[in-house]
C-alpha cells in the first residue's frame, strides 16, 4: 500500500516537496489555503539562485520550462544614493548547461510549479487552511478550518512563515522577527523618464539615502523594482491607501541620484507594504511523522536571495532521505534535519546581516561607501565568497 503525504501549503516549498515525494514512491496531497485562482503576490518577483534551479534536476524538472516567464540576472551592479557604483557582483552561474539565476514574478513561479504538480497527477486542494494535527502510532491526521479533516502517513509543514504547523511542533516559538524594513516593488506600466541602464541580465541595487531601492531591465521593456524603507514599527494595513504609499516611495528617493523615482512615477500601483520578517533558529523541525520544510522550518530575509532556492533544496533532500531510508520515517525525518540544518541556518545569518546594511544612518553610509569597494576586492581576490551558497549541489 502506497504511503500517503499530506503536504500544507502550496508555496515552492510545498510543490516541490510533493513533487519529490511522489518520485520516491509517495501518495502526496497538496493542501493549499488559499482559494483557488488567489496568487500570494506578497514580494512582486523573485530570485530562483543557481543552487535552487539546478536542485530542480535532481527531480527531472526542467528550469527552463518553469522560469520561462521569467529572465536571466546573473549580475548585480551597486551602488550609493549619488549614484557612484560600488560593487559588480556575481549572482551565480552559469553552469555547465548554461544555467543562470533567474528573475521571476512570483506569481508566474507558483503557476508553473502548479502546472506540474497537476500533470503528475497530484491533487491540489484549496481553501484548507491548516489548523491542528493529531500523530498517532499509524499516521497522522490534519484538520482544517472548516472541520474537515485528512489523513496519512506523513505531513509536511511547507505553509510558509506563519507556519500553523511549526507553532504546534514548537509550542514555545519561535516567532518571526520584524528586521525594521518594509517591503515594496512593482512593474512599470509607462516609459520611465530617466536614463536607464538596461543591459540584458544586470540587477541594480542601490543604498539611497533614506531607502534601499532595486530595478532590473525586462526583455519587454519594463523594469521591475522594489524597495526596503526602514521603519522602526511594523506596517499596519491601515497606515497607508495605495496613493499615500506611492507618494511616500517618491518622496523617499527624491534627493537620490537615482531612476528610483521615476521608476515609481511610472508604476501605476505600488504592491505593499508588508513588513519584512525573518526566522531565528527553530528549535524542533520535525517529530515522528511531521516535519518542516521552507520558511516554515527557515524564513530567509530577501536580501540573501536564497528564499525559493533553500525551499527547493529542503524538497530534494527530503525526498531523497525519504528514498534512501524506506520504511524507516523516523529515519528519514532525521537525516532531512541533519543535511539541512547547517546549512540553512548560516544563510539566514548572511540574510541578517545584509539587511543590516540598508539601514545604516549618515555616519554608517558614509563608512560603507567608503570601504565596500575595498571590501569586495578583497573577498573576491580568492573566488567568490558566496561559492559555498551558489555552487551548492543537493
Amino acid at each position: 500500500m502506497t504511503n500517503v503525504a499530506l503536504v500544507a501549503g502550496g508555496g515552492i516549498a510545498g510543490a516541490v516537496a510533493a513533487i519529490a515525494l511522489q518520485r520516491a514512491g509517495w501518495q502526496p496531497r497538496l493542501l493549499e489555503s488559499r482559494p483557488e485562482g488567489v496568487a500570494d503576490e506578497r514580494g512582486a518577483f523573485l530570485t530562483v539562485a543557481v543552487n535552487g534551479l539546478t536542485a530542480l534536476r535532481a527531480l527531472d524538472l526542467d528550469p527552463a520550462r518553469l522560469l520561462a516567464a521569467g529572465f536571466a540576472t546573473p549580475t548585480l551592479a551597486m551602488a550609493n544614493g549619488a549614484g557612484r557604483r560600488l560593487a559588480l557582483l556575481p549572482l551565480g552561474g552559469p553552469t555547465p548547461d548554461g544555467t543562470v539565476t533567474t528573475t521571476i514574478r512570483r506569481a508566474d513561479l507558483y503557476a508553473a510549479m502548479r502546472a506540474v504538480v497537476a500533470e503528475r497527477g497530484i491533487p491540489i486542494e484549496y481553501d484548507r487552511r491548516l489548523t491542528d494535527y493529531t500523530e498517532r502510532a499509524d499516521g497522522v491526521t490534519a484538520t482544517f478550518a472548516d472541520g474537515s479533516t485528512a489523513s496519512g502517513d506523513l505531513l509536511v509543514g511547507a505553509d510558509g512563515l506563519r507556519s500553523r504547523t511549526r507553532e504546534i511542533l514548537n509550542p514555545d516559538g519561535p516567532a518571526p522577527t520584524y528586521l525594521g524594513l518594509l517591503n515594496t516593488g512593482g512593474f512599470t506600466d509607462r516609459p520611465v523618464e530617466a536614463d536607464l541602464d538596461r543591459t540584458p541580465g544586470l540587477m541594480h541595487m542601490a543604498f539611497g539615502r533614506r531607502a534601499f531601492f532595486g530595478w532590473a531591465p525586462a526583455p519587454d521593456g519594463s523594469v521591475w523594482w522594489f524597495a526596503n524603507p526602514p521603519s522602526k514599527q511594523p506596517v499596519r494595513p491601515a497606515d497607508f491607501t495605495p496613493a499615500s504609499w506611492r507618494a511616500h516611495l517618491i518622496d523617499l528617493f527624491a534627493d537620490d541620484d537615482l531612476p528610483a523615482a521615476a521608476i515609481i512615477r511610472a508604476t501605476d500601483v505600488a504592491i505593499g507594504p508588508w513588513n519584512t520578517d525573518d526566522l531565528r533558529r527553530v528549535p524542533t523541525w520535525r517529530s515522528t511523522r511531521v516535519v518542516l520544510a521552507g520558511d516554515a522550518a527557515h524564513a530567509v530575509a530577501p536580501s540573501s536571495g536564497q528564499g525559493a532556492s533553500m525551499a527547493i533544496e529542503d524538497a530534494v533532500v527530503l525526498g531523497r532521505c525519504v528514498t534512501e531510508r524506506p520504511g524507516d520515517l523516523p529515519g528519514a525525518l532525521a537525516a532531512y534535519e541533519q543535511t539541512r540544518r547547517a546549512r540553512v541556518e548560516k544563510v539566514v545569518a548572511v540574510g541578517r546581516r545584509n539587511g543590516s546594511g540598508k539601514t545604516a544612518g549618515p555616519i554608517g553610509a558614509a563608512i560603507r561607501d567608503a570601504m565596500l569597494p575595498l571590501v569586495m576586492k578583497m573577498a573576491f581576490r580568492k573566488g567568490n565568497p558566496q561559492a559555498w551558497i551558489l555552487d551548492h549541489r543537493v
